[in-house]
């Protein structure tokens, strides 16, 4: 409450008066509009990318083709897992934040798997299926800025595979200790950037290796961290959290290795290449880096 305040009326105001929509103010302010303005797109090389937040949020597409791929990565991972959802020893947890949830895949899987708990995925874009379980929702969201849950708000909190689009991770580990309750889990999930034969064989000109290289410098140049287990467990540790345990899985590519769980692991991996390089290097390096060819 302020005193000594006048706030003036808009003119268009007092002409109808009878209106609740404020439509003679210019400003649409119904729950459509304000849904329809958070799917704001831009196109780029035949591509669809998310504006609403910036351009430079995030340089990967939204459109259907990557939502598929995305989809199709999401059982590679749970291949790779033994078809684990997580790695945290949960029991009956009650509330569970997606971070970064994308197509919202592990979110309704995570939903299926815990019916009694509420899952929650936030995104910057609303790219989710509207179909999903009662228990599971989705709010579009930019972790980068302050979060809106208060303290202690989940049991559990999950992240995989954001690290292109997290310009301050000191500040989303710091939201996600502030938000888990005492004896709650945090689990990150990010892929290495980076190629490499076992044996050592894979040569300097390799286009595997090249691709890396450039999409290592594309992160650089925007400010982005390039992580690995222990950047992220050091993160965690200085956050305040404890036991941290770390754990690697494989994607070869190719179906050359004789297990036969690695095997038809790189077999998804190699057809995954047909979308994935694409969809990670197309806008880092034409707007980034600035090829052109």
């Amino acid at each position: 409450m302020t005193s000594g305040i006048m706030l003036e009326v808009d003119p268009t105001v007092l002409e109808k008066p009878e209106e609740e929509n404020y439509d003679s103010t210019g400003y649409d302010t119904s729950t459509a509009s304000l849904s329809s303005s958070f799917n704001q797109y831009f196109f780029e090389n035949g591509r669809q990318y998310h504006s609403y937040y910036g351009k430079d949020k995030y340089l990967l597409p939204t459109d259907k083709k990557e939502r598929d791929r995305l989809d199709f990565h999401h059982e590679i991972m749970r291949l790779a897992w033994d078809d684990d959802l997580h790695k945290a020893p949960l029991k009956k947890p009650r509330r569970i934040l997606d971070v970064g949830t994308g197509t919202g895949i592990w979110a309704i899987d995570m939903a299926d798997k815990y019916p009694m708990a509420v899952v929650i995925g936030t995104d910057i874009s609303p790219i989710q299926p509207k179909w999903v379980p009662a228990n599971c929702r989705f709010e579009v969201d930019d972790a980068m800025l302050n979060w809106t849950f208060k303290n202690n708000s989940f049991d559990y909190i999950h992240a995989r595979n954001i690290s292109s689009g997290v310009s301050n991770w000191k500040h989303l580990v710091a939201q996600m200790m502030r938000c888990t309750v005492p004896g709650g889990y945090v689990e990150l999930s990010e892929m290495e950037i980076k190629a490499h034969c076992d044996d050592g064989s894979m040569k300097a000109d390799n286009g595997l290796k090249i691709y890396v290289e450039h999409l290592r410098e594309s992160m650089r140049k925007m400010g982005r961290q390039i992580v690995d287990a222990n950047l992220l467990k050091n993160l965690l540790e200085e956050a305040g959290f404890e036991d941290i345990q770390t754990f690697k899985a494989v994607e070869p590519v190719g179906p050359w290795p004789k297990d036969p769980k690695l095997k038809k692991i790189g077999a998804m991996t190699l057809l995954h290449t047909d979308g994935v390089f694409e969809s990670y290097g197309m806008a880092a390096f034409s707007r980034v880096l600035g090829m052109d060819n």
